[in-house]
């Protein structure tokens, strides 16, 4: 058999029977998983998730996802909690335990210390007739009839139903909480969402000595010279009380050639853009740009409380922040 059709049928089949897990934990799922996702919700401290082996990346995982949507958590290692790191556990908190056979030595031995300080706990394992299953609080059963490892042998099909199990758990509490996009941003300033959902104009706009404006007297060339030397491509027009009168950008100079126009005695304010668009002070950047895409321009005015213009942006900007 030609190779390449070989390892797509392999890949077709583990699809196959790791979909076939997901959909039989769909139908299993009962009251248990409510209970599981209250007892969490009412925890007053941390969630704490151990697991060994493939268990315990399928446990980081799950701890990285909570603390992300809302539920304070962090993986601890069970081999390592016997040694010194149960100290990192308080009473306050609560502890999820991944094992697929429930019968894990290194996490069956912390369950006589887990339940003499009185921690809650939940388990997730594929034997509810488990050492681990018994000693819980809550135990959720997540038994898959094959694996995608023809051998049976390699955690598969079960680490995937675990994993979105786990999705499961962290969606039902996010909506519980009523997480919002904001707080999500929130715990992921230096992801592109973060910057689309935290990132203000006033954070990027060029202002004070940065920000170019002329008076509606100057000439062209005097303009230029200020849209020079603060490279934005274009600069405000204001009166003599700093309101905004227009703006006056590359795209206006080019206009300008065309028309021949004196530019080395006309005034910018017979040459500006009367009524330019602009945004007030505390706008989302993310708007900014799509307020800039859907006028097909590419600088912006910010104006303050007092409708007087403070600052400027361009697209460029936006790019370099990775709003874009």
């Amino acid at each position: 058999m030609d190779k390449t059709n070989s390892f797509l049928d392999s890949a077709k089949q583990v699809f196959a029977i790791e979909q076939k897990a997901i959909q039989e934990l769909s139908t299993t799922l009962g009251v248990e998983f409510s209970e599981a996702c209250q007892k969490i919700l009412d925890c007053q401290g941390k969630v704490v998730v151990i697991g060994m082996g493939k268990s315990g990346h399928i446990g980081n995982k799950m701890a990285a996802t909570l603390a992300s949507t809302g539920t304070p958590a962090f993986f601890v290692h069970p081999a390592e909690a016997s040694h010194g790191d149960l100290g990192m556990i308080g009473e306050q908190d609560i502890i999820i335990a991944l094992s697929n056979s429930g019968e894990t030595h290194e996490v069956t031995a912390l369950l006589p210390v887990i339940k003499r300080r009185g921690i809650p706990l939940v388990s997730i394992t594929g034997n509810p007739n488990s050492q681990l299953a018994k000693a819980s609080q809550v135990h959720l059963t997540v038994s898959v009839k094959q694996e995608a490892c023809p051998h049976n042998l390699a955690p598969t099909a079960s680490t995937t139903a675990v994993l979105v199990l786990a999705d499961a758990i962290a969606v039902s509490l996010l909506e519980a909480r009523g997480f919002t996009a904001d707080d999500f941003a929130l715990s992921h300033p230096g992801g592109s969402l973060g910057k689309k959902l935290l990132l203000m104009v006033d954070d990027l706009m060029h202002s004070g000595e940065n920000f170019p404006a002329v008076s509606e007297t100057v000439t062209v060339k005097e303009a230029l010279l200020e849209m020079t030397n603060k490279r934005l491509g274009m600069t405000a027009v204001v009166n003599a009380n700093k309101q905004l009168l227009g703006i006056f950008t590359d795209g206006d100079l080019r206009r300008s050639l065309e028309k021949g126009i004196d530019l080395i005695s006309q005034p910018i304010g017979e040459l500006m853009t009367k009524n330019c668009t602009t945004v007030n002070a505390g706008t989302l950047a993310s708007e900014a740009v799509l307020i800039m895409q859907t006028k097909s321009i590419n600088a912006l005015i910010v104006l303050n409380e007092q409708n007087q213009p403070i600052g400027a942006l361009n697209m460029h900007d936006m790019l370099k922040a990775g709003i874009v």
